[in-house]
């Protein structure tokens, strides 16, 4: 077969075939994902078939690995081994994207002392609750939020992260450099949870006339708990990690989370994206929402819809015009209207949806820099955890904004932020 002017995709297809074992069970054709997520299942009906991948239940058009399926099986047809497909390859340049390497040093190397000054400003005003009876005296809300949150910040154990307290401390930034077990007790106390949540959308403020399109997504954090039950299918005993599912929205331009919530791990996403939603247009102008078919839905579309923003969620491959007689016009409209600009302006639409990739990047940078797994014993403080790693996150990406779009936190006191940018 001789195929000339090859696309990107098609150039894809053949790495695919090329570099992993692709194998046919039960009339499906089984192709690993180069991201390394797993496998798709591809059907093959002549030479065309359909696949189980995001691309295709998108553009409903021929996929890479539907390709990558039919370069295997041409060469398996190929008695001597060889393969009789024939590369033609045009020179396309990578689009690139120039980094200012400036202040991209100078956020990098500023960064551990801005945080601690820009937590301390978001702990600032925290009242603690009156002292109950007698004992020891309660340490200072604050104190405990910042010691806790910077303690995630520093991914080491609670132990090792004293020296870093003690610095702290001499900074001012505490008040006393407390035990690492009180440091461990207050993550595990259930009322930090509305405080820490608070202080996420509040670190989102100063990046509110630079985001306008949100995409929402769910990860999952493995924990130290185990997972035991009995498979009756195979007649054996299974064990697996437990986890914590986060349901966040993010900025699709800096990645900064608006909104999270927490609620439990085998909870659905879709039921979740009108919360998020509103948590986020009250501090955003949003525009446009994206989401995968997970969150697909009449009542999301309506609610995204009605909230002024637009809503790009992907098909399935069964969707379809939706009733108004049998549903009713109010809940289908938005609906129906997302679906009439997918099916006649497919190349736009698509264009917009696949804004929600930045995501995946948010959860890309948040697990590679403060880990995907939690360190806490109980779920209290397994969601606390979480919480704080999401708030380090934001607080990273608003230190990095500050020096490459110059924004100036409002929590930030200016003397503190003018002497770190003359810092180095």
């Amino acid at each position: 077969m001789f195929m000339s002017n090859v696309d990107i995709r098609q150039q894809k297809a053949i790495e695919i075939a090329d570099r992993f074992r692709i194998v046919e069970s039960s009339g499906k054709w089984f192709v690993p994902s180069q991201a390394g997520s797993g496998k798709y299942a591809v059907r093959m009906a002549g030479d065309s078939g359909s696949c189980t991948c995001p691309d295709f239940e998108v553009r409903r058009q021929e996929c890479k690995h539907v390709m990558a399926v039919r370069f295997t099986i041409q060469r398996e047809l190929n008695f001597d081994g060889s393969t009789t497909v024939t590369e033609t390859f045009e020179v396309t340049k990578r689009t690139t994207y120039q980094q200012n390497w400036t202040e991209y040093n100078r956020a990098q190397t500023n960064e551990k002392d801005l945080f601690q000054a820009m937590l301390r400003d978001l702990c600032n005003g925290i009242p603690t609750p009156a002292q109950q009876g007698r004992g020891q005296r309660t340490l200072p809300l604050a104190d405990a939020i910042f010691a806790a949150t910077f303690k995630v910040y520093s991914t080491v154990s609670a132990r090792r992260f004293m020296s870093d307290l003690r610095e702290s401390q001499e900074r001012g930034f505490v008040r006393n450099a407390m035990h690492f077990n009180s440091v461990l007790n207050y993550l595990d106390k259930p009322e930090l949870r509305p405080i820490l949540t608070q202080m996420i959308e509040t670190s989102a403020l100063p990046l509110t006339a630079v985001e306008s399109d949100f995409a929402a997504d769910s990860t999952g954090f493995s924990t130290s708990r185990f997972i035991r039950w009995f498979d009756h299918k195979y007649g054996a005993e299974r064990l697996q990690h437990d986890w914590v599912k986060v349901h966040i929205m993010t900025g699709v331009k800096t990645n900064i989370i608006t909104a999270v919530q927490i609620c439990g791990k085998d909870a659905n996403d879709s039921p979740l994206l009108p919360p998020l939603l509103e948590t986020t247009q009250k501090n955003f102008t949003v525009s446009e929402v994206s989401a995968d078919k997970g969150y697909l839905s009449y009542s999301n579309a309506r609610a995204i819809k009605e909230s002024g923003a637009t809503p790009f969620i992907a098909f399935k491959t069964n969707s379809n015009f939706a009733d108004s007689d049998k549903h009713g016009i109010r809940q289908v409209k938005a609906w129906n209207q997302m679906y009439h600009y997918f099916m006649y302006r497919r190349e736009d639409f698509i264009e917009h949806y696949h804004k929600r990739s930045n995501v995946e990047s948010t959860f890309s940078m948040l697990k590679r820099k403060f880990g995907d797994s939690l360190r806490s014993k109980t779920d209290t403080a397994m969601v606390n955890e979480a919480l704080c790693k999401i708030l380090c996150h934001n607080l990273v990406v608003l230190i990095h904004e500050m020096f490459e779009l110059g924004i100036e936190p409002a929590f930030l006191h200016n003397e503190t932020l003018a002497a770190q940018r003359n810092a180095n």
